[in-house]
């Protein structure tokens, strides 16, 4: 083997051998330590998923509450049972959510807050008027 060749080997076998020094010890994937924007950045995907999940629950319902008189009682009674008030409730916490941080990145998009404290303002903005939505929504979900 020519040292060109050689060479070449030597560099393609060490892209492949892995040394135990440079392995991570802790991936420490705590959501505590993660900033603001991100933990909003990240429920704002959750969100997202949720409704699309969410979505075909609310097609089900809208099909069996067309289909037939009784079909519509027996989604009144599951609506009305504790864990279909639980679901509504998360889909509506989920709606409200991705709503308030919709409006936020609009803001961000018009060059409102873009700076790095002015996301994480507008992120703990986010955060509280969610709460406050997601508060009412679960007070409505008890009175019905």
């Amino acid at each position: 083997m020519t040292p060109a060749r050689a060479a070449v080997f030597d560099s393609i076998t060490g892209m492949f051998t892995v040394s135990k020094d440079n392995r991570p010890v802790n991936l420490e994937l705590d959501l505590a330590n993660l900033p603001v924007t991100a933990f909003a950045s990240i429920t704002h995907r959750a969100a997202g998923i949720v409704l699309f999940v969410g979505t075909a629950i609310l097609l089900w319902a809208l099909d069996l509450s067309l289909s037939s008189e009784e079909g519509f009682e027996t989604l009144k009674a599951v609506i009305l049972h504790p864990i279909g008030r639980f679901v509504a409730w998360g889909l509506l916490a989920a709606l409200a959510y991705h709503f308030v941080a919709g409006v936020k990145h609009l803001l961000l998009d018009m060059e409102i807050a873009d700076t790095k404290e002015g996301g994480a303002f507008a992120s703990k903005v986010t955060l509280f008027f969610s709460a406050i939505l997601i508060g009412l929504a679960g007070v409505w979900m008890m009175t019905i």
